[in-house]
């Protein structure tokens, strides 16, 4: 049983407990995650395709890079170590922070710091998280989320659909 401490958090993003990972998820409470959209420099987005050991959302593809934030640290640490373990990243320069989603049943009731990163690979891929990833286009994005491809998480479809509409 995976026992990952997290904190757990009010309306407001602000903590009020601490507690396993599993209990969490089982009962519904607030916690923090950060997702990491890498692109490119031709601004095509790199999506992983989550491994099928993984509890929740096994074969889908999401974000480049996500995780949940440990109890004791903040969003910006978490981004970095969720880059570094999930796509062998040695981060060189900040993560962009883009948005920030409130918790609300549809994303896990996770707070969700949005991050962007520019990196053209090659990418050592997290052997227990991520069985597969591929580079797509913008049009391909969209076009999957307008048909409500059942292959991509709900979480990277808000996240794409907040990013889209930031970005006009």
């Amino acid at each position: 049983m995976n026992t990952e401490l997290l904190s757990v958090v009010d309306e407001n993003d602000c903590i009020v407990d601490t507690c396993p990972r599993h209990i969490i998820h089982a009962t519904g409470l607030r916690h923090r995650a950060v997702h990491i959209l890498v692109f490119n420099e031709q601004g095509r987005l790199f999506l992983q395709k989550r491994s099928m050991k993984k509890d929740l959302n096994g074969g889908l593809w999401d974000t480049s890079a996500a995780g949940h934030v440990d109890a004791g640290e903040d969003y910006d640490a978490c981004a970095v170590r969720e880059i570094e373990e999930e796509l062998g990243i040695s981060v060189d320069h900040a993560l962009e922070p883009l948005f920030k989603l409130p918790a609300a049943a549809a994303i896990g009731m996770e707070f969700i710091q949005v991050y962007r990163y520019i990196h053209n690979g090659p990418f050592i891929l997290a052997v227990d998280e991520i069985d597969d990833g591929d580079w797509v286009s913008d049009a391909e994005i969209v076009e999957r989320i307008a048909a409500d491809d059942q292959l991509l998480t709900e979480t990277f479809k808000t996240i794409w659909r907040q990013f889209k509409a930031s970005a006009t």
